[in-house]
């Protein structure tokens, strides 16, 4: 995906968000969050660069100025509409695969993310 998104100076997260403000229209920048599953300080990141590059506006959200409501500009539905349809790399990887040992798979990478994030929460290690 990196490889398909270099030529436009896009990284994958970078694209995911641009894909959920195209698709889902204006979102708090906390539920991207927690819709891609990164920590709160890489969105930050990610977001001030969609917003340096001038592809995405953030504005305070008028039901809580705390918050953070992104959206995208012109230049990033223009930019969006140029992008190649990247669909094909989830065909390429998974077709021929039986869908329960996709699911199985996924379930398993979860439980070994949630072990994982659940064990540098307490901060200890073995």
């Amino acid at each position: 995906m990196d490889s398909v998104l270099r030529p436009y100076d896009l990284g994958s997260v970078q694209w995911y968000v641009l894909y959920q403000l195209a698709t889902g229209g204006p979102t708090l920048q906390r539920d991207l969050v927690r819709m891609l599953e990164i920590e709160r300080a890489t969105m930050t990141g990610i977001v001030a660069t969609l917003v340096r590059k001038g592809l995405v506006e953030q504005e305070a959200d008028q039901a809580d100025q705390r918050q953070k409501l992104l959206r995208m500009t012109a230049a990033g539905a223009k930019l969006w509409g140029e992008l190649p349809d990247i669909g094909f790399i989830r065909s390429v990887a998974f077709d021929g695969i039986d869908d329960a040992e996709i699911a199985t798979a996924i379930k398993v990478l979860q439980t070994a993310t949630q072990r994982l994030e659940t064990l540098l929460q307490k901060g200890t290690y073995p």
